[in-house]
């Protein structure tokens, strides 16, 4: 297995069939420094223009339609010492009567103490002086070419991935996407320092990171979705909107997975999923909502 350093000649703001940046095997590890949400570097220079500018595409060799591509998020280095939000909710997050009353949503600095791991407002507001926050690294925006040579904002998401903005698609997770296209081509960028369920505010804390994944293809493992995993629990992925259909999809997901590996009819599964799933949000301020099926892996038993 080879160990590859991707230092990217381009951005792109588009997940799709475009031509790989770099070539690799199957099971070799990237290493990659991504840009900010807005574009800018770990200097603070902008080199290339939001929404989320990606990372590759990256060919694994062998993957092929109807085939996953398995990614192992190794690790997330932050490499600045600053990240951005947005300074008030997403107007879609409040009843409508309050919108009127919501205060402007300017641009808002927070520190990173990257050798605390920690993060706090450059300039705290009244009530949150004393505010400090883990770091959390998670990745907003990956995933993989989607079907039929589409070209997708990274604005959105869908089957093949995408702006997820899911919290725990961090370091030690593992995601399997559907593979549509020869190579798979893989796209990362848009990480966050921390960042609640939903993205409310319409970012995670975005800064710059120097992350590790492995990339390898599991040859005829038929999905739809995107599925993952950490050490307690695995979950499926689904994009849409309504929110409600989002969940439909990952539920969906869930049961085939629950079928395939777990042995669990639909009855079966149906019976373990009304008393143990938990549900997550990943993301109600993009074109497509996100939401997650989750289930702990103490009540699984693989066959």
């Amino acid at each position: 297995m080879t160990l590859h350093r991707l230092v990217p000649s381009s951005y792109h703001n588009v997940l799709g069939s475009l031509s790989p940046a770099l070539h690799i095997a199957d099971g070799d590890t990237i290493v990659t420094e991504t840009l900010d949400a807005a574009g800018f570097d770990k200097n603070g220079v902008r080199q290339a223009f939001g929404p989320n500018p990606m990372n590759g595409p990256i060919f694994v060799e062998g993957a092929e339609k109807g085939d996953a591509l398995k990614v192992e998020i190794l690790s997330m280095v932050p490499t600045r010492d600053t990240g951005f939000t947005r300074s008030v909710v997403s107007a879609n997050v409040v009843d409508p009567e309050d919108v009127r009353t919501l205060p402007p949503r300017d641009s808002v600095i927070w520190r990173i103490d990257r050798e605390a791991l920690t993060v706090s407002l450059a300039e705290p507001v009244a009530g949150l002086e004393d505010l400090v926050l883990p770091l959390a690294p998670m990745i907003g925006c990956f995933g993989v070419a989607p079907s039929l040579g589409q070209a997708i904002s990274t604005a959105t998401s869908g089957e093949y991935g995408g702006n997820m903005d899911y919290r725990l698609l961090g370091p030690g997770a593992t995601i399997w996407f559907p593979v549509s296209a020869p190579g798979a081509l893989f796209f990362l960028g848009d990480c966050h320092a921390v960042q609640g369920d939903g993205e409310i505010v319409g970012t995670g804390i975005e800064t710059t990171f120097e992350v590790t994944v492995r990339l390898s293809v599991e040859k005829n493992r038929a999905m739809v979705w995107p599925r993952g995993e950490t050490a307690d629990d695995i979950f499926t992925v689904g994009n849409a909107r309504p929110l409600d259909q989002a969940l439909q999809h990952a539920t969906s997901e869930m049961l085939s997975w629950l079928g395939a590996d777990y042995g669990l009819d639909k009855t079966a599964a149906s019976h373990l999923l009304g008393q143990v799933v938990r549900y997550d949000v990943g993301n109600v301020f993009d074109p497509a909502y996100t939401m997650a099926c989750r289930v702990a892996k103490k009540w699984l038993k693989k066959r």
